[in-house]
């Protein structure tokens, strides 16, 4: 089985295997016609169930063989242009390149003697990230394994900033529309199930500052200890930005640290047109960004930025056999000291690839056409006597319901947008989101291949309506 390992003599079958391996993806990018077989869970459970995993095929055509079947026939298109659900980009080619590179000579990026340049290309994008959030020369930060695991790295640097004195004191304020990770990452922090103050939004699906200042007032007269803010920068579900100049205003005058998740609305940083969006951003404590949300990159690229580096001691600890404390005395840059993981990919690689094949600009150009064709949708919809829309985007997602011509039961037109949207992806013509607004059932574009078009988006509406329309006039089933 040594003939498998990667090193000087399996050189060629490397190149023979991944080749091969490459060709077959190629084969499927350039012949697929829908985002979506509508293969069912139990008949691609029933493929995978009956392969003996003691048996192997001793042979990686034969897999790739094997792998069609279960697995590249029906995976999910998120390059296709009705690909509309949810927050998964299409892919540029550099950051695949990227991929392929650091998979192979799979670097780790906790120590400098596992890593070498890794660490310093990491490092580097790093600070240009927080260059461009407006950070100063203090800032840091570290790659991470996505929004979730940023933003409960942020919330225990908050915790530890806090010196309060009982855990039980420790709140955290943030919008009903912020990630659900918030209150996870309140849970796995140990605080206690009141922690996360939900604040409501105005009409445009915004944090309301009136409510949060009053909230902020009325917690610490009671002598509780306002932890953190949670400010979000591009919501799941309307892509709405928070008031950020005010929020961060609120914050400095009750001492509190200020998170601001961008995950998705990162994307905003290398806009050429609307970076404006993101003003205030700049006077955050910390940041979470989401390459690989709106900067075309592969899961998982994404980074937390603080804006004082010292605040990253707090994830520190260190071991002798990887990072003893005489590295910190001789300047050995090892990254396992800023980060909750240990072992971790070097990530960063892909949009290094990036932005040194198509620049900032380029990247920023893509995120702006979603954005366009997010607000040439919301003309399409309300312009659609079908459809009721319930916000006009300020990034790339549309949130809208079917509604009918006639008087119905709104409990009837719940069921049929739900109906509509899995009868949708049953047929594999096109994959939406869904959400509830003020408790009713709606369904969610979320925009981010800017190979999507206004057509793309009249024809999937056309389904979806055609879709509820079935399920409103016929005999079918309706226990969805």
């Amino acid at each position: 089985m040594r003939s498998q390992l990667l090193n000087h003599t399996t050189a060629e079958r490397y190149r023979r295997s991944v080749t091969e391996g490459v060709e077959r993806v190629a084969a499927r990018l350039a012949t697929t016609r829908r985002p979506f077989t509508g293969v069912t869970v139990d008949a691609l459970d029933a493929l995978i169930e009956r392969i003996d995993l003691d048996r192997p095929l001793h042979d990686t055509t034969a897999v790739l063989d094997e792998l069609e079947d279960v697995y590249l026939r029906d995976a999910v298109s998120f390059h296709h242009p009705r690909y509309l659900a949810h927050l998964n980009c299409p892919v540029v080619i550099p950051a695949v390149l990227g991929e392929a590179v650091l998979s192979a000579l799979n670097s780790s990026l906790d120590t400098w003697d596992q890593s070498a340049g890794g660490t310093l290309i990491e490092r580097r994008l790093v600070d240009w990230t927080a260059g461009r959030i407006g950070f100063g020369p203090a800032a840091d930060g570290v790659f991470t394994s996505g929004g979730t695991q940023s933003n409960l790295q942020a919330l225990l640097l908050a915790r530890e900033e806090s010196k309060a004195a009982s855990l039980a004191d420790l709140r955290i304020f943030t919008s009903e529309l912020s990630h659900f990770s918030v209150r996870k990452a309140a849970k796995l922090l140990g605080l206690g199930p009141d922690a996360v103050v939900s604040l409501p939004v105005d009409r445009h699906r915004r944090l309301r500052t009136v409510a949060l200042a009053r909230a902020l007032e009325r917690y610490t007269s009671a002598g509780l200890t306002p932890m953190a803010v949670v400010a979000t920068a591009g919501t799941t579900d309307f892509g709405s930005i928070d008031p950020l100049p005010e929020t961060a205003e609120l914050c400095a005058r009750y001492g509190t640290w200020l998170h601001v998740d961008a995950a998705y609305g990162c994307g905003l940083l290398v806009s050429p047109t609307r970076r404006s969006l993101l003003t205030g951003i700049e006077r955050a404590d910390s940041v979470t960004v989401d390459y690989h949300k709106s900067f075309f990159q592969p899961v998982s690229s994404s980074a937390l930025l603080v804006r004082d580096a010292a605040t990253l001691r707090h994830a520190t600890y260190h071991a002798e056999y990887l990072n003893p404390r005489r590295a910190a005395a001789e300047r050995i840059p090892n990254q396992v000291d800023k980060s909750l993981q240990t072992t971790r990919r070097f990530d960063a690689l892909k949009l290094w690839m990036t932005l040194r094949t198509m620049g900032a600009d380029g990247v920023g150009a893509l995120f702006d056409e979603v954005c366009d064709l997010a607000a040439e949708g919301y003309r399409l919809l309300t312009a659609d006597p079908r459809f009721d829309v319930a916000a006009e985007p300020v990034l790339s997602t549309l949130v809208f319901r079917y509604v009918p011509a006639a008087v119905t039961d709104p409990a009837a037109v719940d069921r049929a947008n739900l109906y509509a949207r899995k009868a949708l992806f049953a047929s594999g013509e096109a994959v939406v989101a869904g959400t509830k607004v003020a408790g009713r059932h709606y369904l969610k574009f979320t925009l981010l291949n800017p190979e999507t078009t206004p057509s793309d988006l009249t024809a999937v509406l056309d389904l979806l309506a055609g879709h509820a329309e079935r399920y409103l006039g016929g005999s079918l089933d309706r226990a969805c």
